[in-house]
Parts: structure tokens; C-alpha cells; sequence
């Protein structure tokens, strides 16, 4: 099994990103991980995706003949839950 410690922090940022958006498309991801990200151009985009879907994290469909989506499966959620409670044990955000 995958654990969060073994992708890139890119690759985990595009889990985030793709959890965040339901089925987005890898434009879709692409804009709103540039948010954050300067430059993310499609040479860095698709392998890292190709590679969540290879770990199993990820699935990839297609909204049409053009456009494909990508949607976390349960292991990738389970992945960002065990990483939550990781950061949890850790880090603590003072109440306001």
C-alpha cells in the first residue's frame, strides 16, 4: 500500500486538490493548483496524475472524447485521512 510519505509533495497537493474538486479535469486541476504552484506546465501535470492512478489513489475517467476526469478512490481518501490525524498528533492550531 501507498503511503502519503512516499509521494512528492506535488503528487500529494494534486490529491488535495482533486478530493477538493470532486471529478475534475486535468485542466481543471491545473488552474486551480497554479493558485499556489507558478508554472505548472502539462509535462509535470499528467505523469504526476498518471502516478496517483498507478498507486490506485486516483481513477481516471473521461467527461467526453477530449476530456478526462479524475476522482479519489477510497484508498486516496483513506490516504488523507491517516495523514490528517498524522498532522493532528503533530501540529495543533490554537482555538480563536
Amino acid at each position: 500500500m501507498t503511503r502519503m510519505f512516499e509521494l512528492t509533495g506535488f503528487q500529494r497537493d494534486l490529491l488535495y486538490v482533486i478530493a477538493g474538486l470532486g471529478r475534475p479535469s486535468g485542466q481543471m486541476v491545473r488552474r486551480e493548483i497554479e493558485k499556489h504552484v507558478d508554472n505548472v506546465n502539462h509535462g509535470r501535470l499528467y505523469p504526476n496524475l498518471d502516478t496517483l492512478v498507478d498507486y490506485g489513489l486516483v481513477e481516471k475517467g473521461r467527461h467526453d472524447q477530449r476530456t478526462n476526469y479524475y476522482e479519489l478512490t477510497e484508498k486516496g481518501q483513506e490516504l488523507i485521512e491517516q495523514r490528517k490525524q498524522w498532522e493532528d498528533e503533530y501540529v495543533s492550531v490554537p482555538a480563536e
